[in-house]
C-alpha cells in the first residue's frame, strides 16, 4: 500500500513557511552568538598575542573569525534571455 505522503494529489501538512529557519538551527545560532559575545575580550587578547609575533597571522585569524559573523556572499551571475548577454539601454537614448 502506498504511503499517504506518496498519494497523487495529496499536498501534505502546512509545514514551515519558506524562509523560516529550523528551530534547532535558530537555537544553535543563538548559542554561538552568546558564546562569541561572552568571549569577545578573550579573542582580543589572543589576537594581540598572535600579532606580537606575526601580524599577518593575526589578520588571517581575524578574517577567519569574521566569516562566522558576516557570511560570505554567494556569487550570482545575471544573464539575459536564453542565458545570453544582458542588454543595457540608457533612458535618454
Amino acid at each position: 500500500m502506498a504511503s499517504p505522503l506518496m498519494v497523487k494529489g495529496w499536498e501534505g501538512g502546512p509545514g514551515r513557511t519558506p524562509g523560516t529557519p529550523n528551530k534547532v538551527t535558530t537555537q544553535a545560532r543563538e548559542a554561538i552568538a552568546r558564546f562569541a559575545d561572552g568571549n569577545a575580550l578573550r579573542c582580543q587578547v589572543w589576537l594581540d598575542q598572535i600579532a606580537e609575533t606575526s601580524p599577518l597571522d593575526a589578520m588571517r585569524v581575524y578574517i577567519q573569525l569574521l566569516e562566522y559573523h558576516v557570511p560570505k556572499l554567494a556569487r550570482t551571475e545575471l544573464t539575459g534571455p536564453d542565458s545570453g548577454p544582458i542588454t543595457v539601454k540608457w533612458a535618454d537614448q
